[in-house]
């Protein structure tokens, strides 16, 4: 083996190598200004983190009781109450109570429900995994106002209660305390029953007669914002909005718009509804008044996308021999008319059915009609199979309103001779018109009764579709929501009226009226001859036969497609109907034969509306006679 030699030229290299890193080193190195400012810049860090720190204990961790100058500085802000910053619950927390249908989070900091989550119910679309949360991210909040007799005025949302959970049988009982001292307290009392919406929730204190002011009712404030749940932001605020019940049982609403606001007196609930879903605030002692606010947050539904309504009641509290005991109930749930009708205290009012004679059709008629139709099948076949019995029952007035068109039809060429004859006298015409209708026993006024007849039918089905959580993500051929729209096309630009989309059984529905509108103008025209000095309702029939149809266009766009779909299946139906009645039920020739009859007959009695008529007609025909010999 070869012996290693020394090799001078290495070392002058590695030399030279740690000449250079020597020289370096020594260009980058910082001056001094530059280390002070980088010790400076440390410390500061340093400072403001240990800053945050303290700031950080002083507000949620729990004072110690052994120190007297932090409780002294506690009692100037809070009074009595400084002793609830002492106990080990005051800091940031909460307590979880669900049952089968909802979760519940309560917070430490103001004893109030924090998060509202209804199992059983998804946000926009079915299968999105995102459940329905009423309360989340501090868009409620619930607050007492209370006044000290050391002159303080606190809020309950700004101070720490300490929780207890317990249990009794499956119900869940969850107290949070507001303590002034071991045995004074204001306490909310949460209990969860194992399968309901309803919780009760009683506010009541112990020991605070002499600490807080009692001759002024505590003021309750309820905070609401809110989230929109729905697919259709500007569909679900229109049905969002304030309802109370005041004065034994009247149900009022406080209605749309901005900065909406209104007092009430004797009021037992106070509901806040966002379409489909409602929480709800009853007592069963009613509140003596109600100060009430509503202010609509949708300016734009393309931007204004996460919340639809603010919300907001002030109620009062009154004390009793000094304490506060005032039983109530929370509801967070859907607004199922046949679930809040089972608790029997009213809240099924706050469903939109309609006033009036439209509410009780809707009520005792249709709702138990299609909820039957529904238990055997899907929803989407209910309204086609609903829609049908629903034409049916109305085909008797439809039968009587085409005979009325078909008469009136057949007169056509007697009462246009009559028109002729007595152009130039207005009122003599219209006195031969009425004797030619009595003689032949035919009553101009029978096809408009079944149409007005058909009116609170319509009207009623308008409200109850928009109301029928059963449709809620309810899919049927193309739609996947039928209590929503049914895009079949996103377009690329916003069509004002319209919308950005394309939805096709709104499509369908007004193909079906205007073939509808184009069978019906026709008869009207042929049977109603126009009158002198009324306006030409058949250039009016003509236009309505376009405009119509566009109308239902624009505005079901954004409409449930459950609507749509019953005016699309009543409208088709309707058009069968009438060419049924008119080919095989109607017979012009026997009904002219039957008319050619009645004429030969005495003329029946006149009703006392049309004597009066008769004779108002007369005195008008009188009194144009004298003044033409003037």
């Amino acid at each position: 083996m070869e012996e290693k030699k020394f090799d001078p030229n290495s070392l002058i290299g590695f030399i030279l190598i740690f000449g250079i890193l020597l020289w370096i080193m020594y260009q980058n190195k910082p001056s001094e200004a530059e280390l002070a400012a980088e010790k400076a810049k440390k410390e500061l860090v340093a400072q403001e983190a240990k800053v945050k720190e303290n700031a950080a204990k002083l507000t949620a961790a729990p004072v110690a009781t052994n120190d007297t100058l932090q409780l002294a500085k506690l009692q100037k802000t809070l009074g009595s109450f400084a002793y609830s910053a002492t106990l080990p619950s005051a800091k940031e927390g909460f307590t979880t109570i669900e049952n089968k249908l909802v979760i519940l989070k309560i917070a430490n900091k103001g004893g109030y429900i924090a998060e509202a989550t209804l199992k059983n119910f998804e946000r926009s679309k079915k299968g999105s995994g995102d459940l329905v949360k009423l309360i989340k991210d501090n868009n409620a909040q619930f607050n007492l106002e209370l006044a000290t007799v050391d002159n303080h005025t606190l809020n309950t949302k700004d101070l720490y209660f300490e929780p207890t959970l317990t249990k009794n049988g499956e119900d869940q009982i969850l107290t949070m305390r507001l303590k002034a001292s071991p045995t004074a307290y204001l306490e909310y009392k949460y209990v969860l029953k194992a399968d309901d919406y309803m919780l009760d929730f009683d506010i009541q204190s112990q020991g605070l007669n002499t600490v807080l002011k009692t001759a002024k009712p505590i003021q309750l404030e309820w905070d609401f914002k809110t989230y929109t749940n729905e697919k259709s932001i500007s569909y679900e605020n229109r049905y969002s909005e304030v309802y109370f019940e005041y004065e034994d049982g009247k149900t009022d609403y406080l209605g749309q718009g901005n900065d909406k606001t209104e007092t009430a007196e004797e009021v037992s609930y106070v509901a806040y509804k966002q379409h489909f879903f409602s929480s709800i605030l009853l007592s069963s002692t009613p509140f003596k008044t109600a100060e009430l606010y509503s202010n609509n947050l949708v300016k734009d539904d393309k931007v204004d996308t996460t919340f639809t309504k603010q919300f907001k009641a002030t109620l009062p509290l009154a004390f009793k021999n000094g304490e506060i005991d005032q039983k109530m109930n929370w509801y967070y749930g859907p607004t199922d008319y046949k679930l809040l009708k089972s608790y029997d205290r009213n809240l099924e009012d706050i469903v939109a059915l309609g006033w009036g004679i439209f509410g009780w059709i809707n009520r005792h008629a249709f709702i138990p009609m299609y909820g039957f139709l529904s238990m055997f099948i899907s929803q989407g076949w209910a309204i086609v199979l609903f829609t049908i019995l629903v034409k049916l029952l109305m085909s008797p007035v439809t039968y009587k309103s085409f005979l009325s068109q078909a008469k009136m039809k057949v007169l056509r060429p007697e009462i246009t001779e009559i028109a002729e004859k007595y152009k130039d006298e207005p009122m003599k015409k219209q006195q031969e018109t009425m004797k030619l209708y009595n003689k032949a026993g035919v009553n101009p006024m029978a096809g408009c009764v079944p149409g007005l007849l058909q009116m609170p039918v319509f009207y009623a089905l308008f409200q109850f579709f928009p109301a029928a959580i059963e449709l809620r993500q309810q899919g049927f051929l193309w739609a996947d929501d039928l209590s929503s729209f049914d895009s079949v096309y996103k377009l690329p630009f916003h069509i004002p009226a319209y919308g950005d989309h394309i939805s096709l059984f709104p499509i369908l529905a007004s193909i079906a009226i205007f073939f509808y509108m184009k069978m019906t103008t026709g008869d009207q025209q042929m049977a109603a001859p126009q009158q002198e000095g009324m306006p030409d309702m058949a250039k009016m029939m003509k236009i309505m036969v376009y405009i119509s149809p566009l109308m239902m266009l624009l505005f079901f766009n954004s409409y449930a497609s459950g609507l749509s779909l019953y005016y699309f299946i009543s409208n088709t139906i309707t058009i069968g109907i009438m060419l049924v009645i008119k080919n095989y039920i109607i017979d012009s020739d026997k009904i002219h034969a039957q008319i050619q009859e009645n004429k030969k007959k005495e003329p029946k009695k006149q009703s006392k509306f049309q004597q009066k008529l008769q004779e108002a007609m007369e005195q008008q025909e009188a009194m144009r006679a004298q003044k033409k010999k003037k």
